[in-house]
């Protein structure tokens, strides 16, 4: 997931948890494309910034909040332009869509190709036919039916509980925010549990490109209704914090539909055994480490003991060896 932008109009957005500040706005990106001519002089380019200057002109008096080449080859330059608010998308798209760059010493004219970029978001249609499909799901158990959200790129910090002072996400901030949809029946934050990576092989630590620490996070509805809601309301959407000092900051998060039965009772039974069998093992360990280090801690008593007495007297009846 991409770094948190700053957002200087918030009028679009729309509540999702004013109580810790957390709102949904409107995803305001598009795909712009600049078809590229054929160059016929021998070491002569095209300067991708001098396009991408030329493309922040065409808006007259716009700007772009974002604007950055998303791919770039012989033909052509791709880019990913992101606006303030969904009323400008198609002013912009008027401005660039169809329309030609000249540029200063190439006599050929680029032309311009923009379109609304296409969220990629599950449908009601996909995950119907998925668990409609499955084999192995038994959709009147809970987590093997189209209950649970799986989110990711969430911010640490915007789930923390504000007065532990720690940035970990929190179980119970995560059900306040959710529970907005219906009441949530459960919920999974995997890198909350300290045995997960090593039931998984997995790492649930992962950065933004501005160093903060995002999570995964599964909530599962009770009912049908609170998963359509959900789903519904978070599609196209970007996920905004304000602070009390009224400064936003907007993040893009990554939605699905769960079908992997992560939280159905037989997917959280099997961790809670592997879970049980982990920490018994550490058990195990802690315990080799004890009676190591007691039998380290003897010897060395009877080690002292053997400079400090004279021969004939018996260390053990001299020395008491000091437990941890």
């Amino acid at each position: 997931m991409a770094a948190a932008t700053i957002v200087h109009d918030t009028s679009e957005a729309v509540e999702l948890c004013p109580a810790h500040g957390l709102y949904l706005k409107p995803i305001t990106k598009m795909t712009i494309s600049v078809a590229l001519p054929q160059l016929k002089q021998p070491g002569k380019s095209i300067s991708n910034w001098e396009v991408m200057e030329r493309l922040k002109g065409m808006v007259h008096s716009h700007q772009f909040s974002t604007l950055r080449i998303s791919k770039s080859t012989m033909d052509f330059i791709r880019f990913e332009g992101e606006v303030e608010n969904k009323s400008l998308v198609k002013c912009f798209l008027a401005c660039l869509d169809g329309k030609t760059i000249k540029l200063s010493g190439f006599s050929d004219i680029l032309k311009v190709r923009a379109a609304e970029f296409k969220v990629d978001f599950p449908t009601r249609h996909d995950w119907d036919s998925f668990f409609r499909d499955a084999k192995d799901m038994n959709e009147t158990l809970p987590g093997e039916r189209p209950d649970t959200i799986h989110l990711e790129g969430l911010p640490c910090k915007w789930f923390a509980r504000k007065e532990s002072g720690s940035e970990k996400p929190s179980e119970d901030v995560l059900v306040r925010v959710f529970e907005r949809f219906g009441e949530v029946r459960n919920v999974d934050i995997p890198m909350l549990d300290p045995y997960r990576e090593e039931m998984t092989g997995r790492n649930f630590h992962t950065f933004s490109f501005g160093g903060h620490l995002n999570f995964e996070a599964y909530v599962q509805y009770r009912e049908y209704a609170g998963f359509i809601q959900a789903m519904s309301a978070l599609r196209g959407m970007k996920l905004m914090y304000k602070g009390e000092d009224g400064k936003a900051v907007a993040c893009n998060i990554k939605v699905s539909f769960d079908s992997t039965k992560h939280l159905s009772d037989a997917s959280i039974k099997k961790r809670q055994l592997e879970r049980q069998k982990l920490q018994e093992l550490e058990q195990q360990r802690e315990e080799q480490k004890r009676r190591e280090k007691e039998a380290e801690q003897r010897q060395r008593a009877e080690e002292r003991c053997a400079d400090r007495w004279p021969e004939g007297h018996t260390c053990a009846a001299m020395c008491t060896p000091v437990r941890a």
